[in-house]
């Protein structure tokens, strides 16, 4: 379970981190907010794969219905909250 919140933690501040389109590309003009969003949106659905193997590994898959995908979509949307800060609020100083 720990390994599932913790590659959350680490897929939803990744965007906000890199500077590359999904830690491979290079894009041709600096990534916007929206394509940082569309990254998230990439790992969120990676991390539940990965979370669904693992339960698949375990034994049955309990059923999901839409309240289970708004609470880990608001989750992932908080755990990225600290890579939106660095990235976007705080004054970056050159020395």
């Amino acid at each position: 379970m720990w390994l599932v919140v913790l590659l959350g933690f680490c897929g939803a501040n990744f965007p906000f981190a890199s500077t590359r389109v999904l830690g491979f590309f290079v894009p041709p003009r600096p990534k916007t907010l929206g394509l940082r969003m569309v990254e998230m949106l990439v790992f969120y659905l990676f991390v539940g794969g990965v979370g669904l193997l693992l339960e698949n590994q375990v034994g049955q898959i309990a059923p999901q219905g839409w309240e289970f995908y708004a609470i880990t979509g608001t989750l992932f949307l908080t755990f990225a909250f600290p890579g939106f800060v660095y990235r976007y609020l705080f004054k970056h100083r050159d020395w």
